[in-house]
């Protein structure tokens, strides 16, 4: 692989943390919807992601020893793996299916919590994930939750004890983009864990423009794995997620309604 210098987000930023752990990347990619392992793989390499998350329910990651094993292609040694419950609607599938995974890997305890409220909307299931993560944080796990742009929920299940929390910014795989940026910046201003956008991302502005409002990064699937070239497009999610955060970091000027010149008139002679 083609060595890469820094940019200056990565050298002039804190790292991203969730559950005491720096990442120097802030996207965090999904594994489904590929075409193959190998498509999965470049794209998720090319992503430069360090954090991958995994529906434990659709993916095979040991329970099924017959079948390819998803791990052979993103290995536990080079990326965190993030188990998720996605394909979940009740709080006792989603509390099995981490438990599950924490037996398949280990005792890993981080995993990525969502409970559906139905199949049209993949909405969550408010008041189901909220006794999930009850139940899962109680039992030592360290969520990452999926939820509406809801400021009050959001900081609820931060005061749970959630790692991380995780608002749709539309519904999942829609690629809408950030239909409420005002909730999202409301929820990055109340709360004291990372803020990451989850769902509803469709193209590299969508990426830029959550950035841009303060998230600590960005968690997508199916706006690179549904693009007509994945890998290309994981490539602009990665350029998208620093500009978007160096341009939170520098601060934009001021809106106004009427014009200002580029160039100062004070002291001109004519």
């Amino acid at each position: 692989m083609q060595f890469q210098e820094p940019s200056m987000t990565a050298m002039n930023d804190t790292p991203l943390v969730v559950a005491g752990v720096e990442y120097r990347s802030r996207l965090l990619v999904g594994t489904g919807k590929y075409k193959d392992m190998d498509e999965t793989r470049e794209a998720i390499e090319t992503s430069g992601a360090e954090i991958v998350t995994v529906a434990v329910r659709r993916s095979n990651i040991g329970q099924n020893p017959d079948e390819p094993n998803l791990l052979d292609v993103i290995s536990p040694d080079k990326y965190t793996i993030l188990p998720n419950t996605a394909g979940c609607y009740t709080v006792e599938d989603a509390v099995r299916t981490c438990r599950l995974a924490r037996e398949l890997l280990d005792g890993h305890n981080l995993v990525k919590l969502e409970v559906l409220g139905d199949e049209k909307t993949l909405f969550p299931d408010i008041t189901a994930t909220l006794d999930a993560t009850e139940i899962l944080v109680k039992d030592g796990f360290e969520v990452m939750v999926y939820t509406n742009d809801d400021p009050i929920i959001a900081k609820r299940l931060e005061d749970m004890g959630c790692v991380a929390v995780m608002p749709l910014a539309a519904p999942i795989g829609s690629g809408l983009g950030i239909r409420n940026p005002y909730n999202i910046l409301t929820i990055v201003e109340n709360a004291s864990v990372p803020i990451l956008v989850d769902a509803g991302v469709g193209t590299a502005s969508d990426a830029a423009i959550a950035m841009e409002l303060g998230c600590d990064g960005v968690l997508m699937n199916t706006a690179i794995a549904a693009a007509q070239k994945p890998v290309l497009m994981a490539s602009a999610m990665k350029k998208a997620i620093d500009a978007g955060r160096e341009a939170f970091l520098a601060g934009r000027m001021p809106r106004k309604r009427f014009a200002s010149a580029s160039s100062p008139i004070d002291g001109t002679f004519f």
